[in-house]
């Protein structure tokens, strides 16, 4: 939404259409516009087909947002089960690789292509019983990273955001019997990501820490 009252064009991703199309209609309720795909992130062919398709009608790519993860089980590492594993590193981490890969080639056609991802404080706290979630999340960082150095002699500047606590559904199953008052809700964010989004944004493979005001 934020996105949209900014005047971006949106290319919105998810598993079910009814959602996509109840967010269509509140951009549209701001005069804003976006295309829809119905697009489940553990499909790995699909994902590779992105690039293409946004290719072949628009030729570039301005902004990639990577915001879509999982929570996993929270559990002692030694009861989490291999599906259980491979399905938070899929979705997590994989999927974000994937998305940088086969969209990275029309964020350089771009004459400022900006790459926003969700990172968290797991990932650098690494708290017992949450492993997946948390190597999911340093992996990110490592992964954003890495493709930000890739990235520095071109147009194109990657970061990442750890929004600190927000009132999500991932935080409520996260924490059950923390009040969602307390929390800040999601809109207190995404100033952040807008800024990070714009052409004059020269920070490069940076994490930025809502929560803390630290930059890494």
């Amino acid at each position: 939404m934020a996105f949209a009252r900014e005047g971006a064009h949106l290319i919105l991703v998810g598993r079910t259409t009814g959602a996509l199309e109840e967010l269509d209609d509140d951009i549209r309720g701001v005069g804003g516009n976006a295309t829809l795909l119905t697009l489940d992130l553990k499909n790995h062919d699909k994902i590779d087909a992105l690039g293409p398709t946004i290719y072949q009608r628009w030729q570039k790519l301005d902004i990639l947002v990577g915001n879509a993860g999982i929570l996993g089980p929270l559990s002692p590492l030694g009861h989490v089960t291999a599906d259980a594993w491979n399905e938070v590193l899929q979705i997590n981490l994989t999927a974000n690789w994937r998305l940088i890969r086969t969209l990275d080639p029309l964020l350089r056609r771009s004459d400022a292509g900006r790459a926003i991802f969700v990172s968290s404080g797991a990932a650098v706290s690494r708290p017992a019983y949450w492993g997946p979630y948390a190597v999911s999340k340093a992996g990110l960082e490592a992964l954003v990273v890495t493709y930000a150095h890739e990235v520095e002699n071109t147009p194109v500047r990657a970061n990442l955001i750890n929004p600190g606590p927000t009132r999500t559904r991932m935080r409520a199953k996260a924490f059950p019997g923390e009040q969602a008052s307390s929390v800040k809700p999601p809109e207190d964010v995404t100033p952040m990501f807008v800024k990070l989004a714009e052409a004059e944004c020269k920070d490069n493979g940076r994490v930025f820490d809502l929560k803390t005001g630290d930059i890494r």
